[in-house]
């Protein structure tokens, strides 16, 4: 989750380089400012949450919450239309 300054050029410049890299690192927009990841466990999550801190913008603020697999499936969609989209889910299936 992030709240980033987008008042004056370099400010959007490193906004949307941090974006980029999220999106470069493999999240997902889940919605405005708040970017998902799923890892394969703790010790990944927390090495992703190492290279974040790589390319954090100086101003702002950047914050990591990690929650099991299984929190993430119990969330509820009180308005809206939940995504199809499987990778964030318990429906997919990884190929090694």
């Amino acid at each position: 989750m992030f709240d980033l300054p987008v008042e004056t050029s370099q400010e959007r410049r490193n906004y949307r380089h941090f974006r980029k890299t999220l999106l470069d690192e493999g999240f997902l927009m889940m919605q405005y400012s708040i970017y998902v990841r799923v890892c394969v466990d703790t010790k990944n999550a927390y090495f992703m949450e190492k290279r974040i801190m790589d390319f954090v913008p100086e101003n702002g603020v950047v914050q990591t919450l990690i929650v099991t697999e299984k929190q993430y499936n119990e969330m509820h969609f009180l308005l809206g239309e939940p995504s199809k989209d499987i990778r964030n889910s318990s429906e997919r299936t990884i190929v090694i």
